[in-house]
């Protein structure tokens, strides 16, 4: 099993800066992907950002060029680099990690980290 703890979400005005972490409970090799997901009173769950196997990353139109994800070497964290932020970025932010079973994929989900952008 694949425990995974969220840090660094908080309080921010608009236009600054947050970093969230996400590391898993122990080094796990078969990770094979990972992203950040968000999610609003009344909305659905929405990816933000991802990280492939291979490095190669996506974001959401509304943070790209705005946020970075990224990892460590070992794949067991994963972090989000989030600048000039917006109200609208207000959210729980929750990071997915997909790991590789033979041919099986499984999703790990940490339990999630407030963040709010407030003047």
């Amino acid at each position: 099993q694949v425990q995974l703890v969220e840090s660094g979400g908080g309080l921010v005005q608009p236009g600054g800066s947050l970093r969230l972490s996400c590391a898993a409970s122990r080094n796990t090799f078969s990770i094979s992907a990972m992203a950040w997901y968000r999610q609003v009173p009344g909305m659905e769950r929405e990816p933000v950002a991802r990280i492939s196997i291979d490095g190669t990353t996506t974001y959401s139109d509304s943070v790209k060029d705005r946020f970075r994800i990224s990892r460590n070497k070992a794949r067991d964290q994963v972090y989000l680099q989030m600048n000039s932020l917006k109200a609208e970025d207000t959210a729980v932010y929750f990071c997915k990690m997909t790991a590789r079973y033979g041919v099986e994929f499984k999703d790990y989900w940490g339990e999630g980290t407030q963040v709010t952008v407030s003047s």
